[in-house]
């Protein structure tokens, strides 16, 4: 499955008559497991649950895992999987793409420091990710602190000259 831009926003689309509906036949409201599990019990649309997928979609990103993989079984979802890498095992569950190559103590003390300053990032990015992605509508982070602390890791890595 693949997210779609669709999923995000549902609130503005579709019409108060039937987000207000609890019992409508429509269905699940959304692309399966980027949907928040509220809505398949019947909630109504809402911005928590563009904020449940957005987290989502960021923990895909990040991982390489989509959130209907078959490595999720038994319990384990996408957010648990990132949940219970951090913070000290992110490399076990980033994508190869993100993880820093090199040996412990190789490259200059800036080189180190601009390598530390990633994988913080990567680790906020993370966080956030698992943020957002709590079962519990009224728990996800609000999506104006996801921006905040986005913004804050984009001028971290562009202060490292990563663009």
């Amino acid at each position: 499955m693949t997210a779609h831009v669709g999923d995000f926003g549902l609130t503005r689309f579709i019409p108060e008559a039937i987000r207000s509906n609890q019992s409508s036949s429509i269905g699940l409201k959304g692309t399966v497991g980027y949907a928040p599990p509220e809505y398949g019990m019947g909630s109504r649309v809402s911005t928590y649950g563009d904020v449940y997928s957005y987290g989502i979609l960021l923990l895909e990103t990040f991982t390489g895992k989509r959130p209907t993989s078959d490595i999720f079984a038994e319990g384990l979802d996408l957010h648990n999987f990132v949940k219970n890498a951090l913070p000290e095992q992110i490399s076990e569950v980033l994508d190869p793409l993100f993880v820093t190559g090199g040996e412990e103590g190789e490259g200059t003390a800036e080189e180190k420091l601009k390598q530390d300053q990633v994988q913080e990032s990567l680790a906020t990015i993370l966080k956030i990710g698992v943020a957002c992605s709590v079962e519990s509508p009224r728990e996800r982070m609000d999506i104006s602190d996801v921006v905040n602390n986005l913004q804050k890791v984009k001028s971290t890595l562009l202060r490292c000259g990563i663009n």
